[in-house]
């Protein structure tokens, strides 16, 4: 079954202070979206693989790709206004009708091979396979008028990408008005009556956000050489 990644970075990446958008800051001596877009490579070189990054960016990425001598061939697609739009329209330049793709946040270099395969293979049987990891802390539930109460942490799990699915399904999902309450893909498939199907993710996979990501993601890297 042909395959497809749809890699989101579409984000000014305020929280990280500096003139550049997190996406394109290097890690390990290169942008942290080339580190992503590798990991999918490696899995399958035949995957077709989406970048969704703002429009305004398509001659800076340009640039990176030249200076980086970046030879993984992908389609740079123009993000939205908000995520759901940015991967609607990453979904939409997708070539083929059926398949699978996987949705990824482009700041989560991270993912195992072995979590993008579980992905694909479990959205193939099942319409949807969705990366999660268990919690380690212990967690309480708030209310509007103060009070907390506990909740038995091995009922929750912990959200990541990917999140991989069978294109015509998600293609459909996406077809909707986007409402407040799609806060990931999954969610959209949701809405459609489908259950989604979980899979065991990797704990260092990541979302680099603040500076202090940045570290860690060094750090990361370091314990690969």
């Amino acid at each position: 079954m042909r395959k497809a990644a749809v890699l989101v970075a579409g984000g000014k990446g305020t929280r990280m202070g500096g003139p550049i958008s997190k996406q394109y800051l290097p890690i390990g001596g290169k942008p942290i979206l080339m580190h992503t877009l590798e990991v999918f490579f490696k899995v399958d070189p035949q995957i077709e693989l989406i970048l969704v990054i703002p429009e305004l960016d398509f001659d800076y990425w340009n640039e990176l790709v030249e200076t980086f001598e970046f030879k993984i061939p992908h389609q740079v697609v123009s993000g939205g206004n908000s995520r759901f739009q940015s991967v609607k329209n990453g979904l939409n330049a997708i070539p083929f009708q059926v398949g699978l793709v996987a949705i990824h946040d482009g700041v989560r270099p991270f993912v195992k091979s072995s979590v993008i395969e579980s992905s694909f293979e479990e959205a193939e049987r099942s319409g949807s396979g969705i990366a999660v990891v268990s919690l380690k802390d212990s967690i309480r539930k708030l209310t509007d008028d103060g009070k907390s109460f506990y909740q038995e942490r091995q009922y929750f799990r912990l959200v990541q990408t990917p999140q991989t699915f069978q294109l015509e399904k998600i293609r459909k999902a996406f077809q909707v008005t986007e409402i407040p309450q799609f806060t990931d893909d999954a969610t959209v498939y949701e809405h459609q009556g489908w259950q989604v199907s979980l899979i065991p993710g990797n704990p260092e996979n990541i979302k680099i956000t603040t500076p202090e990501d940045m570290d860690y993601a060094e750090y990361l890297l370091s314990l690969k050489k």
